[in-house]
């Protein structure tokens, strides 16, 4: 990613794992309008936003189809890209599938790898956080099948009606798949992402690992200068952070 400077008076947001859909478009649409309502409300001042991944429960795009519903979010990512203000996406465990919709209908950058970047001087490193560090053993073999050609391949030759309906039901139904069971605090010297952060800190320094996945808003201190920051997600906690050009602060949306 190109580094850059915020404007004056201008913010960065940072926020994840949302899960529209989940367990059905019904039961998630009270959590969509909230998060809706707080993009409404950032744009005022908002000099970025960074999507870290998972924003739906599942997402695949077919060559001429994407699953139904979703239209205020999507709505409202259109107004904010439209008004000027950057959006980046990067993808999670949930929505690995995407092939071009967001940056064609959108303008949306997607990034499908973690990435550094600085802005106003401070350092960050950007990603969702799935399949890093010594944990995810599971999932990093089952990634290696969502992400093989072949496997989606055979899967878009499934009816939309049958491939979405059935990724839908495995992906609430499996834990293994949804991370539900992970979604409790370790420890600081167990918890795998501050591990993956503390081995980057060694080639790189940085001053804020930013990730989503873990569904836990976590504030945790590396070393004197460096510190790992969980967004927590838009289920439970309905937390995001803010960067307001010299620091990165922990918030949960009130409306």
């Amino acid at each position: 990613m190109k580094d850059f400077e915020l404007p004056p008076g201008k913010k960065a947001y940072f926020a994840s794992d949302n899960h529209l859909g989940a367990p059905t478009r019904e039961k998630s649409l009270p959590r969509e309008k909230k998060f809706v309502a707080w993009l409404d409300h950032i744009k005022a001042d908002a000099g970025a936003i960074f999507l870290l991944g998972d924003l739906f429960d599942f997402w695949f795009e077919y060559r001429t189809v994407v699953p139904k519903g979703f239209v205020r979010t999507l709505g409202k990512l259109a107004e904010l890209t439209d008004a000027g203000i950057p959006v980046y996406y990067f993808v999670g465990n949930h929505d690995l599938w995407m092939q071009g919709y967001f940056e064609e209908e959108l303008n949306i950058p997607v990034h499908h790898r973690p990435q550094y970047l600085t802005i106003n001087d401070t350092s960050f490193f950007l990603g969702h956080g799935d399949g890093l560090g010594p944990h995810d053993k599971g999932y990093k073999r089952m990634k290696k099948v969502f992400t093989n050609p072949i496997c989606k391949g055979l899967f878009r030759w499934l009816h939309p009606d049958i491939g979405v309906r059935l990724a839908q039901y495995l992906s609430v139904k499996n834990k293994l798949i949804s991370g539900d069971a992970d979604a409790q605090f370790l420890g600081n010297e167990n918890e795998w992402l501050v591990q993956y952060a503390q081995r980057k800190l060694e080639s790189r320094p940085t001053d804020y690992f930013v990730f989503g996945h873990r569904h836990l808003p976590l504030e945790i201190a590396l070393n004197e200068t460096s510190a790992y920051i969980n967004l927590g997600d838009w289920i439970t906690y309905y937390t995001y952070a803010e960067f307001d050009g010299k620091e990165l602060v922990l918030k949960k949306w009130r409306p």
